[in-house]
């Protein structure tokens, strides 16, 4: 493929990416979650995109969208590739759609060619990531292999509709979302394309990059209880404010990150219920979210946080609880998909970067019963992403797609 060539289908990728964002649940900005008519209407666009590649489509019991292109033999082993479709709120396009649009281009450029590889080719539109709606991160992932947790079904959107009624109305049934799971001996290795989300390829002046591990990372929701009361007329001394002691445990999560390397932690979300500007607050809600890619640290941090949350709550008077949401484990990338996916970044004149990603990512899921790398794809903008501002180029994007290509034959050759 020569680089005209690759710049051509990055024009159309990006072509793509715009016009999936166009498919979103507000009219103001790019969100788009799961089963939501916005939803629904883009799966059924990759699903025609997916066709007109030459792949033969068919969507599972979690709204995921699934393309396959067969092997030279009938039911070989699949490379499986593929990321996300969903997004975050008010989010960037390239996030995990880019993921998708890279391997359809990838086949569609082997059916043109009437090429057909060892190993079949499968591409999966995970339909559910971010977890924006229903608080599930990683749902679609999990569900494709069957795993999936039923207490969920009872779970409620902001708008109070519960996960199954959402199903039904999206014409989806509750009871085969993960009837049908994907048998770990039939997945050959996966590979994911994603945009870097940060800057160090931007950085460096690369337009892809090796990704070596993933972050694991943990999520807890936080209550703390005070007691409310009027702001002018208990003391200082006599008040048991929930805001002020969740303000000083926000600042123990930031403080404990700071002082180890490769940590990382977030309080993304707080709210005062029943918040009054003359009313000492007496209930505060706030989520902590720690990230690192070894596994011990992250762990580590976790009780360090939580002993500091009751440190300060029993200093201040007040009660604290903390629920985990979610856990996943760090992740690393198999060491030789990363030499193939190395040896075709450098086929294409791009010298090999490789690099950590603290963002997660289906790989993570999909890593508990197969080998599993990632390409990142440079991003613009600063290394900004979940944010409207997040960018590629199409060369960047072409490049990906050649390099795809050519950590595809690699593997066929290597006999994985």
């Amino acid at each position: 493929m020569t680089l005209s060539d690759s710049t051509a289908l990055g024009r159309t990728i990006l072509e793509r990416a715009d016009e999936l964002a166009r498919f979103s649940d507000s009219p103001d900005h790019y969100t788009r979650t799961w089963l939501t008519p916005a939803h629904r209407a883009a799966a059924g666009r990759i699903a025609g995109w997916m066709r007109e590649a030459g792949l033969e489509v068919r969507t599972d019991g979690a709204g995921s969208v699934i393309g396959r292109y067969e092997g030279a033999k009938p039911g070989a082993k699949a490379v499986v590739t593929g990321s996300h479709f969903d997004s975050v709120r008010n989010g960037g396009r390239y996030d995990g759609v880019l993921g998708i649009l890279v391997p359809i281009a990838c086949v569609a450029e082997l059916s043109r060619r009437g090429e057909r590889l060892a190993h079949a080719i499968e591409v999966v539109a995970f339909s559910d990531e971010e977890g924006a709606r229903y608080q599930t991160s990683f749902l679609a992932s999990r569900a494709w292999l069957g795993r999936f947790d039923t207490a969920l079904l009872g779970r409620k959107d902001a708008d109070g509709i519960r996960f199954d009624e959402a199903m039904r109305e999206a014409g989806v049934d509750p009871a085969a979302i993960a009837a049908h799971p994907r048998d770990p001996a039939t997945i050959a290795a996966y590979l994911e394309v994603h945009i870097e989300q940060g800057p160090v390829l931007l950085d460096a002046g690369l337009a892809l990059g090796v990704v070596t591990a993933i972050a694991g990372g943990t999520r807890h929701k936080v209550r703390v209880l005070g007691e409310a009361g009027h702001a002018g007329t208990v003391p200082m001394a006599m008040r048991h404010d929930a805001l002020a002691a969740a303000a000083e445990m926000v600042s123990a999560v930031e403080a404990r990150a700071k002082a180890t390397a490769g940590l990382v932690g977030t309080v993304g979300l707080l709210e005062v219920k029943d918040g009054t500007g003359n009313v000492i607050p007496g209930e505060v809600s706030f989520t902590v979210d720690l990230r690192s890619i070894d596994e011990g640290v992250k762990e580590g941090a976790v009780g360090d946080v939580l002993a500091a949350f009751d440190a300060i709550a029993a200093r201040r008077g007040v009660k604290v609880e903390a629920v985990r949401t979610h856990g996943v484990r760090a992740t690393r990338c198999s060491p030789r998909l990363q030499d193939l996916l190395a040896e075709s970044v450098a086929a294409e004149g791009v010298p090999v970067k490789r690099l950590a990603s603290g963002a997660g990512h289906d790989a993570m899921v999909v890593a508990e019963v197969a080998e599993v790398a990632m390409l990142f794809v440079r991003c613009g903008a600063g290394g900004v992403s979940h944010n409207p501002a997040e960018t590629i180029t199409a060369g960047d994007a072409g490049l990906a797609v050649a390099a795809l290509g050519g950590f595809l034959r690699r593997f066929d050759v290597q006999g994985g």
